[in-house]
């Protein structure tokens, strides 16, 4: 049956003329079997069901933290993931010709990767130029010689592939270096499923878990020494790269620790991944880091990226990296015109998939063409400049100007250039603000060796152009994906829903903490008390000048009020604020908006936020799927009340729906994380954050006297702050006075908010902690929670409320808080220097007898 939507986009395409091909049409002209079937589906659903699932699938991806990053993108960070509902079909009797050209392809590949880091007989014997490869930045002279630790160099394959508008398949790009992608085209699966699975109905669609499956056996069987149980860890460049999304949902999907560059250090030759237990030995490194940046000692010296020394970790054969040191140079755009010869030298039988035809600049003849034919050519430099943009030019867009200049820069370099011919894509559906309209389509695949041979995602990554005449498609441009569905021939290999969903990969690592993530845990934990303590004590503030100017307001009130604001800033370090005297601020309003708004301000509380979000993004793969919402709900709530000019009223209401995400992200970790040592790390910085807010807040507002009215209001926007009104007035049933404030705060072990509280917590979470060393002696951090914890339990509420009349404060108090803060502001240090950091001691590599 054919609906009202596909007749609607059919006809669209019989006007665009450029779109001669149609993959819904078979060769009869009649909408194919397969297709009529999804028409089906999607039409019994409505329009107005069909947007509604697009906004749910837009949804559940945003929620789920899926996101693509932009460098330098104005709108931040975390672009949320787009999916298309109408999915990229691929017929059972297309991919049985595809499949076996890529798999030929990926073997043509590792073997010229081996070719070339090895005896080089294809340069030898003139089946590649010599310049083509040296002069590429790919080629990577320190890995000649290394020896492969399996029959494949070549462990993970990616090509980009294109339907012409004759509707061949074309290779447009080879992916070998750190392909992407194909954790995105499990989570679009993913999406699909659970959102539209009446969509799958009567159609048999391959699963995606295999190649996953395949993708894990493989790198156990790479590692070195026929490791049993070796380590895999996947090596990532940090929560800005474009693809970090990936990073951190492969490594929870197959159960690999997610490391950084500073999370590895090499040892005797062998690398080992630091943990808040101490070194554990890695045996292979799936990496997403560019080679290049891999090892600051002998390639790239400024990287901030890689491990220094782990070029001769793999020289000596004790650690194993997929894909290898030096794979970009596959990426070669001039390696194409090449490809047909050495296949036929490899393999005695031509390539099955064409290549897209190309001229490498490097050849008289070739340049001559290029040069003839400029505006009819994309233009591509033999390597990838990832800070220039697009390694692609279409002469055709260039001015007269431009193209001289190009035309100048092939004649002075032309080894550095390769033309190419332009591809009329072949449209495919999609479904455009409720219409479905033609699109332009790469489909990206992926591969992965496997018992001696390679295996095919059964499926893979499309994206679309964002716009109907836009001839370029990337996701720094806005494309959109779409699912990838093969259809089988085989029930066997049919999807089904449910089962993949919840298909889940056994982890092979031991469970240990990585000492980065320790660290990125502790911070979150700090940064959400800390944003937490400030936006609560701002809201008292704030709650406290706007009563005082509903009614006439007598000295002590603006006492008061002139004592909270320079606390305000004394407590958030957000100077110089309210306490510069000798120009005292006139605008209080405007001052208490940028203490909270104002994101370039240290300490204000968006400035927090920022460094609360990086923390959080750093370690995505430990929050669960509601504390996503939570942490989604609370960026959107703060962005827009931080752009809208807000009343004071509406100001308050901003922190109130700050503290009630803030209250339940904390909440949903509480009863979600494991309590191992993720745990303890987040609620070790929670603990300390929490104890030197309540110090810095009663140093701020009750160390000085003024006279007893000021210090009852004080007092009780002390208590108001830390939620504690409620709890003391039940209690004590009495009028607020120090020595109580002061226990209840400070003293009272049964208060979950009070100081002793909060160090019990501390020191019982330091004894779950490894230990190092002489286990007979205190670590740094045990003696300075011990000390701490004495100080306070020795402390009595009468003593520290003695007020000293001759200089009006509770000089007792004063001195108990600046011991307490000292000793606590120096655990984290301590903790760091322990857990975190697993630094070498400094090693005399020469010395000379004078």
């Amino acid at each position: 049956m054919i609906t009202q939507l596909t007749k609607d986009y059919l006809s669209q395409q019989v006007l665009a003329n450029q779109y001669s091909y149609n993959e819904l049409l078979g060769e009869d002209g009649h909408l194919q079997a397969f297709w009529s079937i999804f028409f089906e589906s999607l039409n019994k659903l409505g329009q107005a069901e069909i947007e509604d699932r697009s906004r749910d699938i837009l949804r559940l991806l945003k929620e789920n933290g899926v996101t693509y990053n932009i460098y330098d993108d104005p709108s931040g960070l975390n672009r949320p993931w787009n999916l298309d509902l109408i999915p990229f079909l691929i017929s059972k009797e297309e991919w049985k010709k595809v499949e076996p050209g890529l798999v030929q392809r990926a073997n043509l590949l590792d073997l010229i990767l081996k070719d070339i880091y090895g005896d080089r007989l294809l340069i030898k014997q003139g089946l590649l130029p010599a310049e083509l490869i040296y002069n590429h930045n790919g080629f990577l002279r320190q890995c000649v010689g290394i020896a492969p630790q399996s029959k494949h160099s070549l462990i993970l394959y990616s090509a980009d592939l294109a339907r012409s508008a004759n509707g061949n398949i074309w290779v447009l790009n080879d992916r070998t270096q750190a392909p992407s992608g194909y954790g995105y085209a499990l989570e679009n699966r993913t999406a699909m499923s659970r959102i539209n699975p009446e969509l799958f109905t009567g159609l048999k669609v391959r699963q995606l878990s295999a190649y996953f499956n395949d993708l894990q056996q493989s790198l156990q069987s790479i590692a070195p020494h026929d490791h049993e149980n070796p380590r895999v860890v996947i090596l990532t460049p940090g929560p800005s790269n474009e693809t970090y999304f990936e990073h951190s949902y492969l490594s929870s999907y197959m159960g690999f620790t997610l490391v950084q560059g500073d999370d590895l250090m090499v040892r005797d030759n062998y690398v080992w991944l630091k943990t808040i237990g101490g070194l554990e030995k890695v045996d292979v490194i799936l990496r997403r880091v560019d080679d290049i940046y891999c090892d600051p000692l002998e390639l790239k010296s400024d990287s901030q990226l890689g491990v220094p020394g782990l070029l001769q970790a793999v020289r000596c054969g004790n650690v194993s990296i997929a894909n290898p040191l030096g794979s970009s140079i596959l990426e070669n755009p001039g390696l194409m015109p090449f490809l047909q010869g050495i296949a036929r030298r490899f393999f005695k039988e031509d390539l099955i998939l064409p290549t897209i035809a190309s001229w490498w600049c490097g050849q008289p003849k070739e340049l001559n063409y290029v040069l003839n034919n400029l505006e009819k050519l994309v233009i591509k430099k033999i390597f990838r400049n990832n800070l220039a943009g697009s390694n692609s030019i279409d002469a055709a867009l260039l001015s007269k100007e431009k193209i001289y200049q190009l035309k100048q820069d092939i004649k002075t370099h032309p080894h550095l250039f390769v033309g190419q011919e332009k591809v009329v894509f072949a449209s495919t559906p999609a479904l455009v603000n409720g219409k479905i309209e033609p699109r332009n389509a790469l489909f990206r695949s992926f591969l992965v060796s496997s018992h001696d041979t390679y295996t095919a995602m059964s499926g893979g990554l499309t994206r679309t152009s964002s716009r109907k005449d836009n001839m370029l498609i990337s996701n720094q441009l806005g494309g959109i994906s779409k699912d990838t569905w093969i259809i089988s021939a085989n029930k066997d290999h049919a999807h089904h829903h449910r089962k993949e969903l919840f298909k889940t990969i056994t982890p092979a690592s031991s469970g240990v903490l990585p000492s980065h993530t320790a660290e990125n845990l502790f911070w979150v934990g700090r940064y959400a008390e800390r944003i937490l303590g400030n936006a609560r004590f701002q809201r008292t503030v704030m709650q406290s000048v706007t009563d005082g100017h509903k009614s006439l307001i007598d000295d002590d009130d603006v006492e008061t009020e002139k004592v909270l604001l320079q606390a305000l800033t004394n407590f958030t370090f957000t100077y110089p604020g309210f306490v510069d005297e000798d120009q005292p601020i006139q605008d209080v309003w405007g001052e208490l908006r940028s203490v909270l708004f104002d994101d370039k301000r240290n300490c204000s509380l968006a400035y927090n936020l920022q460094l609360f979000s990086r923390a959080v993004y750093a370690v995505r793969g430990q929050w669960s799927t509601d504390t996503w919402r939570v942490l989604r709900t609370l960026e959107e709530d703060w962005m827009t009340a931080s752009k809208a000019n807000l009343t004071h009223f509406k100001m308050m209401t901003a922190l109130d729906n700050l503290i009630t995400s803030l209250v339940a992200f904390i909440g949903l970790n509480r009863e979600s994380i494991s309590r191992e040592q993720g745990w303890l790390m987040l609620d070790t910085g929670r603990k300390i954050e929490q104890s030197l807010l309540l110090i810095r807040m009663l140093r701020a507002t009750l160390v000085s006297f003024i006279n007893e009215d000021v210090d009852y209001n004080l007092q009780e926007a002390v208590l108001k702050s830390n939620e504690a009104l409620v709890n003391y007035r039940y209690k004590y049933r009495v009028s607020i006075q120090m020595p109580l404030v002061l226990e209840l705060l400070l003293l009272d072990i049964n208060n979950p908010r009070s100081l002793i509280h909060q160090l019990d917590r501390i020191k019982g979470h330091f004894t779950q902690l490894p230990r190092f060393g002489n286990l007979e002696q205190l670590a740094e951090h045990e003696r300075l929670i011990l000390e701490a914890h004495t100080l306070v339990k020795l402390a009595t509420k009468t003593h520290l409320a003695h007020l000293n009349e001759d200089v009006l404060e509770y000089t007792h108090l004063s001195d108990f808080l600046n011991k307490v803060y000292n000793l606590l502001s120096a655990i984290p240090d301590a903790i760091s220097k322990t857990y975190f950091k697993h630094a070498q001691a400094q090693k005399q590599l020469f010395s000379a007898d004078l």
